[in-house]
């Protein structure tokens, strides 16, 4: 058995691993990654890239469709378009191949070394790895988990055959007739959407009363609208309870329903990766299924730190890079704490939705007195001439000083706004900051202007 010693060891090559370790190597600090699979963990692999590369084909297919039937709205006319849904596939996993080959050569730049394989944490100091040419033994100083989430599978409808997860449903040969989607939270319906625009007949069962319960009901009206414009069915206050033939069983209004199904996607959220890893080994306080983490993300065990997903919501790959970053800036000896204001989220359904800090709801519950400023993209001229006016910017602030508390929007390609919301928010914008600032037309971000400005019942263009 080999052994190593190494100052930090990160349990995990997912964006908050491979980002903590990118950056201790920047420090110099002698840096040892552990990854069983491939680098860049669910996002890069079978999450966030892949998934938004099978969107934008899908929308491009969808597109086509539209003109060959003559519906474009500017005059735009093409014959039936033709879909290789294998080269479709191999596309996609060519840019993942790119990323995975990119991230290596960042870690390699920075003299972090690599251990492909299953590692097992043996107690706080030391991991052995499984690695195909034998195991190895890491001793480290410090040690960063960083083992991310995996899809949250029903106990009645488990994984198998028919019955996927999103991580096979990025991987199918063929596009199925008919799709269940079990969930429609962004996972659900961001591929139910996209499947729906390949030429799937999708039918979406929620037990909630509405799509998108983690959003306010006024952000996912637009997305509801264009579900139904997809022929997407949605089934809400509805159970899925079994598997039946070529078809899901469900209750819905009291009443027994078949949902044909060549293929069922369950996604009903993911859950912390902590099995089998040897953390019942540690000494670890846990929050729920969550290791339970500081301020400066670090765990009830001195110099042993957890990042991403196994510490629990948000559950995103931008807040995971974030903590990484910051943690391997604490083991070379800077002074750091988490402290956002706002750690955007985006829905990249059709249309995207983003949010930012708190919704009017939230504000008024946190015991402010607000004002808020809502700007519809059918007055924004860029929208307009995208053809996609259906949406708005929504900012909400406080009453006494018009300090930024939060801000959402819904709309075709909204999420490229989310960098701008979120600097607004870190600043300590107030509406008068925006207001005040010029912002290009004709944009998207136009409307982001006006809602500060309607905020202040100054609106120029409603």
């Amino acid at each position: 058995m080999g052994e190593i010693t190494t100052k930090l060891l990160v349990l995990g090559g997912g964006p908050g691993g491979y980002v903590a370790a990118i950056r201790a190597g920047q420090h110099g600090i002698d840096t040892v990654l552990v990854e069983e699979n491939r680098l860049g963990g669910t996002c890069l692999n079978v999450g966030c890239i892949p998934s938004k590369a099978m969107i934008h084909a899908a929308e491009a297919y969808h597109a086509a469709l539209l003109q060959a039937e003559d519906a474009s709205p500017f005059g735009l006319s093409a014959g039936p378009p033709q879909l290789d849904f294998t080269r479709t596939v191999a596309w996609k996993d060519g840019i993942v191949g790119r990323l995975n080959t990119g991230v290596a050569s960042l870690l390699k730049r920075g003299g972090v070394k690599i251990l492909r394989g299953r590692g097992q944490m043996v107690d706080g100091k030391t991991c052995l790895v499984e690695t195909d040419t034998g195991p190895e033994r890491v001793r480290a100083e410090h040690v960063i988990l960083a083992t991310g989430s995996v899809p949250a599978a029903l106990p009645h409808i488990p994984f198998g055959g028919r019955v996927i997860s999103s991580t096979e449903a990025l991987s199918l040969p063929k596009i199925p007739a008919t799709l269940a989607v079990v969930g429609a939270g962004y996972i659900g319906l961001e591929l139910g959407t996209a499947f729906a625009k390949l030429g799937a007949k999708v039918t979406v069962v929620e037990m909630a009363e509405r799509i998108l319960p983690a959003y306010d009901a006024e952000l996912t009206r637009p997305v509801a609208r264009r579900l139904g414009g997809l022929g997407i069915e949605v089934l809400l206050g509805a159970k899925a309870t079994g598997v039946s033939g070529d078809a899901l069983d469900v209750e819905v209004g009291g009443e027994h329903r078949t949902i044909p199904a060549e293929v069922i996607l369950v996604a009903v959220g993911r859950k912390a990766r902590t099995q089998d890893l040897g953390l019942d080994r540690l000494d670890l306080d846990m929050s729920g299924p969550f290791i339970r983490i500081d301020e400066r993300c670090a765990t009830s065990m001195r110099n042993v730190w957890a990042v991403g997903d196994v510490t629990g919501e948000p559950m995103l790959a931008h807040r995971a890079m974030a903590q990484g970053e910051m943690v391997a800036d604490l083991v070379a000896g800077r002074r750091r704490a988490f402290h956002k204001v706002a750690i955007p989220a985006v829905c990249f359904t059709d249309p995207e939705v983003v949010s930012a800090g708190l919704s009017p709801e939230e504000a008024r519950a946190a015991g402010h007195e607000i004002r808020t400023g809502l700007f519809p993209f059918a007055a924004n001229g860029r929208a307009m001439t995208l053809g996609a006016e259906d949406g708005f910017v929504r900012v909400t602030a406080r009453a006494d000083n018009h300090l930024l508390l939060g801000i959402q929007a819904v709309g075709a390609g909204v999420s490229e706004l989310a960098a701008g919301f979120g600097l607004a928010l870190e600043m300590g914008a107030r509406l008068e900051d925006i207001a005040g600032t010029i912002h290009a037309h004709p944009t998207l971000g136009e409307a982001f202007h006006e809602a500060n400005l309607r905020a202040l019942g100054e609106a120029l263009h409603i």
